[in-house]
């Protein structure tokens, strides 16, 4: 009897924040939510690292043919256009280009800053349409392996991108560039 209490508790105060569409709203909501933490993070650092850096690459260890700063951020956005595109069963707007580091045509810090930008906002379109009813949906892959949730498509969006993040945090420190979310506030 207490869990049933406590359900219905949720279940009003959810209705009376989101309206007759609680569920939906909500889900949508909260997966936007975790958009707008992955582009807090991401969008802060690439504008954090000056553009005379956006070429560099560790060279040093096991770092051969890895990518630079800007590819980093590039590829970020693109698999974000793709993995979006998928999720909103669109035709993805960009070029996912070779090795999925977007358009070749994107060249220094301001174009990557604002690719990565024009990114993160498609990708709240996609988090955003996430809804109870079609979170379980199956789609197409956007990368042609197969198909899989919606909901699985939209949380890639967030784990593909801190992946990456955190190893563009790595170029950041190399280079004296302490990540604008590890500052003290």
């Amino acid at each position: 009897m207490t869990r049933f209490l406590f359900l219905m508790t949720l279940a009003a105060g959810a209705a009376m924040v989101f309206g007759a569409d609680a569920p939906q709203a909500g889900m949508g909501k909260v997966l936007d939510g975790q958009i707008s933490s992955a582009e807090r993070e991401i969008v802060g650092l690439a504008e954090a690292m000056p553009a005379d850096k956006y070429g560099f690459r560790p060279t040093a260890g096991e770092f051969k043919n890895v990518r630079t700063f800007s590819q980093q951020m590039t590829h970020i956005a693109a698999v974000l256009y793709g993995v979006s595109a998928g999720a909103l069963g669109e035709k993805n707007p960009s070029e996912m280009g070779q090795d999925e580091n977007g358009p070749a045509s994107i060249a220094g810090k301001a174009a990557a800053v604002k690719y990565l930008k024009d990114a993160f906002a498609y990708a709240h379109k996609a988090a955003s349409a996430v809804t109870s009813a079609n979170a379980m949906d199956m789609l197409q892959s956007p990368f042609g392996n197969g198909t899989t949730s919606r909901i699985n498509l939209v949380t890639e969006l967030m784990w593909h991108s801190f992946d990456h993040y955190g190893q563009a945090v790595v170029y950041a420190r190399m280079n004296g560039i302490v990540p604008p979310a590890s500052r003290p506030r």
